[in-house]
């Protein structure tokens, strides 16, 4: 049994022993912009790649500076290399969460050159979440969490073809990405 994946771009990865500098950009665009979010229960296809793009222009429009907008950007790329697991299962999953978290900061060494900040992943966390109330209200009209900050953007809840978020995810990196190393 094979203990890589091949990527979009026939690169040879292991998800568990992460090699930075086989963890490329485009794999992680055109992977995002293909997979769900809610596990594919919203009722139009609205992707992974969507909600980060949404996550790095709400901290743009919050005015948290590039390296957070950039980290918003890249905080769920791990999901390009082993998908996601929905919140209430991942929870109880201790050894997929050592296993992403690993992934996640490999991730975050090869864009960002070192690991964020406990502050600043708390800005990303409270964007995340944000996105989230938001995107299930939309979506299935829930509240899923108890409450949420309301957002300075206007996310693009609508389905979109996958290489369009997958394009925009790397003009944003490509523009940002540079300035943040």
């Amino acid at each position: 049994m094979s203990e890589h994946i091949t990527t979009a771009n026939k690169i040879y990865f292991k998800p568990l022993e992460p090699e930075k500098e086989k963890i490329i950009i485009e794999d992680i665009a055109h992977a995002l912009s293909l997979m769900t979010r809610a596990n594919g229960h919203f009722p139009e296809f609205y992707s992974v790649g969507q909600h980060c793009i949404g996550c790095y222009k709400e901290a743009v429009a919050r005015g948290l500076g590039e390296r957070i907008a950039l980290i918003c950007l890249l905080h769920d790329a791990s999901e390009a290399y082993i998908a996601d697991i929905t919140r209430p299962v991942k929870k109880e999953l201790k050894e997929y969460l050592v296993i992403e978290k690993c992934l996640q900061n490999a991730i975050y060494e090869r864009f960002l050159g070192n690991l964020p900040t406990d502050a600043e992943m708390e800005r990303v966390a409270e964007i995340d979440d944000t996105m989230l109330y938001h995107e299930f209200y939309h979506y299935m009209g829930e509240k899923v969490l108890d409450s949420a900050s309301e957002l300075l953007t206007k996310p693009d809840f609508y389905e979109r073809p996958f290489k369009e978020v997958e394009k925009e995810y790397l003009e944003i990196y490509q523009e940002v990405g540079k300035n943040t190393l």
